[in-house]
């Protein structure tokens, strides 16, 4: 659905409206020693009352302001709309939210039908907003650009753990962060917003959900930077994400995480445990 410079004026000033009501329902919450409640039957994915507070009383906006507007989030799913579309995900983060590190964010993005057009993260406790659009990104009054790196070698990378990636991927992704300059686990959006910043060179994920990267895709896009699938498609439904400041980078990592994969999901079992040539580049 086209959105004119008026109404994308509107809903910039009304995503700052969501994030303030998010915040609000969010730090009282946070170092407060809340528990948690996990969503998972498999391993430990926590939800808290911060979560599900942030979500409702962002909701309960939308429905007010624009009744007509479809909404994703994390906590209470989709509900259908009239072809604009608010992607919400409370907390980015919960688990650095649980132990006290702020390393988390609340992720807005308004998708207009064909993908995020406005994206925004939040992290109200150092009080830094990200925000961004198909032309620029910004943090309150800086205006945000990712950093020149063509070479992996030369590369800052980031991934929030090793533990997101089946066998095959993990195969994949170590073969290429084993020949970065330096690689950093933690940081869900964050490092995302670190990339936009040009404070970290690339950010390679999977197992993603659409509330988890649309707000991010403007931000990063907005900066200069790009954010794709691992093959270079459209990121924007989850899956797996590499993001990268510069675009030579990104398209040799293309390159070498479709080399690694193939290597990997083609490797006998045993084969598997090996170390994948690639890593020996």
């Amino acid at each position: 659905m086209p959105i004119d410079a008026t109404e994308f004026d509107e809903y910039l000033q009304f995503a700052n409206e969501l994030a303030d009501a998010a915040a609000g329902a969010i730090l009282p919450h946070f170092r407060a020693g809340s528990g948690a409640e996990n969503k998972s039957a498999h391993g430990f994915d926590p939800v808290t009352a911060a979560d599900r507070g942030a979500e409702r009383v962002m909701r309960a906006l939308i429905r007010a302001r624009y009744p007509h507007h479809g909404i994703l989030g994390e906590e209470e799913g989709a509900q259908a709309g009239d072809g604009l579309t608010w992607v919400l995900d409370p907390i980015d983060g919960t688990k650095a939210f649980l132990l006290g590190l702020p390393l988390w964010g609340t992720l807005i993005a308004l998708n207009d039908g064909t993908r995020p057009v406005l994206g925004l993260m939040n992290q109200p406790f150092t009080r830094e907003r990200f925000v961004g659009t198909a032309h620029c990104a910004w943090n309150g009054g800086h205006v945000l650009h990712t950093r020149p790196c063509a070479q992996l070698a030369n590369a800052h990378v980031m991934c929030t753990s090793p533990d997101i990636f089946d066998p095959a991927q993990r195969i994949a992704f170590d073969a290429v962060a084993s020949r970065a300059r330096l690689l950093r686990y933690g940081g869900d959006c964050y490092a995302y917003c670190m990339l936009a910043s040009g404070l970290v060179d690339a950010v390679i994920e999977a197992g993603l959900q659409p509330w988890d990267v649309q707000a991010l895709v403007p931000i990063i896009e907005g900066a200069g930077g790009v954010i794709t699938a691992w093959d270079g498609g459209d990121v924007q439904h989850g899956g797996t994400v590499l993001a990268c400041g510069d675009r030579r980078l990104h398209a040799q990592l293309v390159s070498e995480l479709a080399d690694a994969s193939a290597w990997a999901r083609g490797a006998h079992p045993v084969k598997a445990k090996l170390k994948c040539p690639l890593s020996a580049k």
